[in-house]
């Protein structure tokens, strides 16, 4: 008998079976695709199942309406740590990551078609999908991480593929919550191919087609046909000019030591961009900045296991001590007036960013992704 559980899951992800094709359409569009318990829980059955099912040789996934994913639905998982339910957080973001390095590391060829919003969470269903597929309106603005500006700090994953970008181009983008279009997501390394979406349906018809014989070839041919390759617009950040100053600038050891670097420039050049970088860091929670930093350099010489497991010890330590403003400001209150603890950079001290990084204590109830494959979790010890 299918319970109510199980009903809302299977609603909330739809799958078409075409022959050796599997489309799966995150299916909350009131919501933006945001992951619901239900949403991840199913994806993560499904993925499994494909996994050792011979038939299946390719994996789509996309989002229903405007949003490809806006993210991990945070909302019910606030109200509650509020009511002293920690463990339902801990336990929404263990699965939640789990998901991630199982689409991290699968067998089988996966298309992400980012048909829209690409925010928080959304980013790291697609961290390492044979082909990340951008189609939407050339210049929208479809991909941030916005997590500073909540008091968090960009994860599921997001610490291995944003310190992967070229440069310190993902120290930007952590940092500010910076929002890309489709062709800085391509031009950056985050997306694979630029379709139009008038271009869509074709697409999807003619990637069925896809047989038992050489299927990366023949996928590879398909997505290369459809792609086009769209010119960055006159005020884009991964201009060459703006890429070297954020080298330059976001290169710096500390927090401190980007935003005075930041000031320099726009001391010696004014400039728009510079401007708004700076009301972007100045605007964050001070301990998130300090503590995304950190998580994107180490996530520089960490594979995504590692990554993964790392993240969640980072987000279930936050749960223990706060939520934070940002989420009440934005999420709850909705007053858009974050009251930041500690107020300044200054204030948050290496032991403050220190306690996020620390193996969890066990005996308090608290343990680390034991999920993934054997060994994996003794790295971080």
């Amino acid at each position: 008998m299918t319970t109510a559980v199980e009903m809302a899951s299977h609603s909330q992800v739809l799958m078409e079976d075409k022959y050796t094709v599997r489309i799966l359409t995150l299916n909350r569009p009131n919501q933006m695709n945001a992951l619901s318990w239900n949403v991840i829980t199913r994806l993560l059955q499904l993925f499994l199942a494909y996994k050792d099912d011979p038939r299946v040789k390719l994996v789509i996934l996309k989002g229903q309406g405007k949003s490809f994913c806006a993210g991990g639905d945070v909302r019910p998982v606030i109200c509650d740590i509020v009511q002293g339910k920690w463990r339902l957080g801990a336990d929404f973001f263990s699965d939640q990551y789990t998901l991630n390095y199982v689409m991290a590391t699968y067998s089988k060829i996966q298309i992400s078609i980012m048909n829209g919003i690409v925010m928080g969470g959304g980013a790291g269903d697609k961290e390492r999908a044979v082909n990340m597929l951008i189609s939407l309106r050339l210049f929208s603005k479809v991909f941030a991480m916005p997590e500073t500006e909540l008091g968090l700090f960009p994860d599921v994953g997001a610490s291995y593929f944003l310190s992967r970008l070229p440069g310190f181009f993902g120290e930007y983008v952590g940092l500010t919550g910076a929002r890309l279009d489709g062709a800085e997501m391509l031009a950056c390394g985050l997306a694979t191919h630029f379709v139009p979406s008038t271009r869509l349906t074709a697409l999807e018809a003619d990637l069925c087609r896809v047989g038992s014989n050489d299927p990366d070839t023949f996928s590879s041919k398909i997505l290369n046909a459809y792609t086009q390759h769209p010119h960055l617009k006159q005020h884009s950040a991964y201009h060459r000019h703006v890429l070297d100053v954020i080298d330059k600038c976001f290169s710096r050891r500390t927090v401190e030591e980007i935003i005075s670097a930041l000031e320099r420039e726009a001391i010696q050049e004014p400039d728009e961009w510079i401007s708004a970088t700076l009301r972007a860091l100045k605007k964050a929670s001070p301990a998130s900045l300090k503590i995304s930093l950190r998580s994107i350099r180490e996530g520089r010489f960490q594979e995504v296991g590692e990554c993964l497991i790392r993240e969640y010890r980072m987000r279930s330590f936050q749960h223990r001590v706060l939520i934070t403003q940002g989420c009440r400001a934005v999420v709850i209150d909705k007053d858009r007036k974050p009251k930041w603890k500690p107020r300044r950079l200054e204030q948050v001290t290496d032991n403050m960013v220190d306690q996020y990084f620390k193996r969890m204590d066990e005996e308090e109830g608290w343990e680390d992704l034991k999920s993934f494959h054997q060994g994996l979790t003794c790295l971080l010890q």
